[in-house]
């Protein structure tokens, strides 16, 4: 029996060379082997303010971009988060099963939080929506990053807690971390993951970036004084994450550019970087360029947002069923 696969990306800014490279570069590989739903989680981005015309081009953009790069709306079921109310009426059903305590623990609303003194009630509660967002669809596989680890936890442990509550309706989704290599970091400080919310614009590239840009973001990229291209994590980050980025969006292993570059100085393998970064995205530019700009996007998202309510009132109905809300129908 084929597998489930969700996931969800915020539309809150701008999507990174790291977004593409560790999420859905891979998520168009995932489609071939998985029911795949995938989702532009525009309620989750609205736990902290959002300008409204801001986010409904986000929200387009970004759904763009998921088909641009590859994703085939006839293998994989695209759809925006608010357009299918199943989602916020189940978080309201899971939040009813959620603890305060356990909500409080989670990593990221106290990171969030800290040092604010008016705190959105939804940025504390917005972990039973997400829970939601993976249950409706019956979801075997979440495919995450480390950070969001805590949260696949969380939700294994409402659907157990409502499993066995009231009936025993859940699959319990498993996390799926990314392959080693798929986890970029800032241009400007490798230490830390490639983050859109980075205040130096030169530490991050943009799948929309000009050419002339990326070519200045990647010479202006931190290395070493050492002078010789080899992956070593530890001791030359910046020069391992720039490798690494080679490799994936260029095809070649480690290996191979290693000894490429070997007696070669950081400027040639700088340009040449440049030019693979430029080349593998342009393809995806110029095709996110034209859906905006069409009335395939919207077809696209109607079909979607039709077919996973389709699947997610399924379950909701299961839920109130379970719980005992509304009348039952015959």
């Amino acid at each position: 029996m084929v597998k489930t696969i969700f996931s969800g990306i915020q539309p809150s800014g701008v999507v990174t060379l790291g977004n593409y490279i560790g999420a859905i570069k891979q998520f168009v590989d995932l489609q071939h082997d998985y029911d795949c739903y995938f989702c532009v989680v525009d309620q989750h981005a609205i736990t902290v303010p959002q300008e409204r015309l801001t986010l409904r081009k986000n929200i387009r953009t970004l759904a763009a971009i998921y088909i641009a790069a590859g994703l085939d709306p006839e293998k994989a079921t695209l759809f925006i988060q608010s357009e299918v109310p199943a989602h916020a009426q189940a978080a309201w059903m899971l939040q009813c099963i959620s603890y305060l305590g356990e909500l409080e623990r989670m990593t990221q609303f106290k990171d969030k939080a800290h040092g604010k003194e008016a705190v959105s009630a939804g940025l504390l509660t917005y972990p039973p929506l997400m829970a939601a967002d993976i249950l409706l669809y019956n979801a075997d596989i979440v495919p995450v990053g480390d950070d969001q680890k805590q949260h696949i936890e969380l939700t294994r442990d409402l659907a157990g807690r409502f499993n066995n509550r009231y009936n025993d309706i859940f699959t319990l989704p498993e996390a799926r971390i990314p392959k080693v290599g798929a986890r970029i970091m800032s241009l400007q400080d490798p230490t830390k993951k490639m983050s859109k919310s980075d205040s130096n614009q030169r530490g991050f590239i943009t799948i929309l970036d000009e050419p002339k840009q990326i070519e200045k973001k990647i010479k202006s990229a931190v290395t070493d004084s050492e002078g010789i291209i080899k992956f070593d994590r530890e001791n030359k980050p910046g020069v391992s994450n720039l490798l690494s980025i080679y490799s994936i969006l260029g095809n070649k292993s480690i290996e191979e550019l290693e000894a490429y570059y070997d007696g070669k100085g950081y400027g040639d393998f700088k340009n040449d970087l440049a030019e693979v970064v430029v080349n593998a995205l342009a393809p995806i530019q110029e095709r996110c360029k034209n859906l905006l700009e069409s009335s395939e996007l919207d077809d696209i998202l109607d079909a979607g947002a039709e077919k996973a309510a389709r699947k997610a009132n399924k379950m909701l109905k299961k839920m109130e069923n379970a719980m005992g809300l509304g009348r039952k129908k015959k």
